[in-house]
């Protein structure tokens, strides 16, 4: 995995200003007040999903659509959620570009998740929320796992969730981050629709 992210070309994933900068491992805007996370974060968070080609995944935060490239060649299926349609749109097209055909792009509120698509072998979540949403811990399937950050705005820990065959939820603590806001029902302000 580490090998593919390093070939992902960064650049195609960010604004045009930032290019040249776009192999830094740092975060960058991609408008809208929206961010791409640096690859090493990236990297740790796919790898914690324990990905493979057998999986259904939902990503909340389609953003550039960097992560979703990523989820795509590592597995069967993506189910990506973005509220901005102009980010959504942007990253439909350029994953499209690029051959990218196993995902799915849907513009609305991530934070009540996909039940029509549900059970998910693993959600990823790309914006920080204030807690774990319970209709993605519904829609997670036994034997699954979610990754989200958990916190206030100015720094979250990033939460490993993961459901056993019978259904029984452990969360752990992996990492301090700082992700942008998870609009919506699980957002810290309330215009966050």
């Amino acid at each position: 995995m580490k090998k593919f992210i390093q070939q992902l070309d960064r650049s195609k994933f960010v604004l045009e200003d930032d290019k040249k900068i776009a192999h830094y491992d740092t975060p960058l805007p991609i408008g809208y007040n929206q961010t791409i996370s640096q690859p090493s974060l990236v990297l740790k968070m796919s790898l914690l999903l324990d990905l493979n080609k057998e999986h259904h995944v939902l990503e909340i935060g389609t953003g550039s659509g960097y992560q979703t490239a990523i989820l795509s060649h590592f597995t069967k299926h993506v189910y990506t959620i973005e509220l901005i349609p102009e980010l959504s749109r942007q990253a439909k097209k350029r994953l499209k570009e690029m051959n990218f055909t196993n995902i799915s792009f849907f513009i609305s509120d991530g934070s009540i998740g996909l039940k029509k698509h549900a059970p998910f072998d693993r959600i990823i979540v790309t914006a920080a929320s204030k807690e774990i949403p319970q209709e993605l811990i519904e829609q997670l399937d036994n034997n699954g796992i979610m990754i989200i950050p958990i916190g206030p705005p100015e720094l979250q820990d990033l939460k490993l969730l993961k459901k056993d065959e019978q259904g029984n939820i452990t969360i752990q603590s992996i990492t301090p981050v700082r992700f942008v806001e998870f609009k919506g029902k699980y957002g810290w302000s309330k215009k966050s629709l």
